[in-house]
């Protein structure tokens, strides 16, 4: 699989598992500029980096940008949303069981 193989979704955002190992799940995650704030609280650790574009998320009641080649580390159980996104922006995710 090429990372860049994708479609921009015209809204929300497409999760794609690249890789699923022992106690770590890799999600490219593609984004259009018309995301859901939905709000995710997850059981394991979640690291991102920004490919492409830019992101603004919400945890714990503090707004953060990334912008290209940004990373963050969500730990388990924070509660976050993705606020918006720039269109085509693109996420690697790593989960960490």
């Amino acid at each position: 699989m090429n990372l860049y193989n994708f479609t921009v979704p015209k809204n929300g955002e497409d999760f794609t598992t690249l890789l699923k190992h022992k106690n770590i799940k890799i999600n490219r995650i593609v984004s259009s500029a018309d995301v859901e704030p939905v709000e995710y609280i997850q059981d394991e650790d979640e690291w991102v980096v920004v490919i492409e574009g830019e992101a603004t998320l919400l945890l714990d009641n503090e707004e953060k940008v990334l912008k290209k080649g940004d990373t963050f580390f969500i730990p388990a159980k924070t509660p976050h949303k993705v606020l918006k996104t720039s269109h085509g922006t693109i996420w690697l995710a790593v989960h960490i069981y």
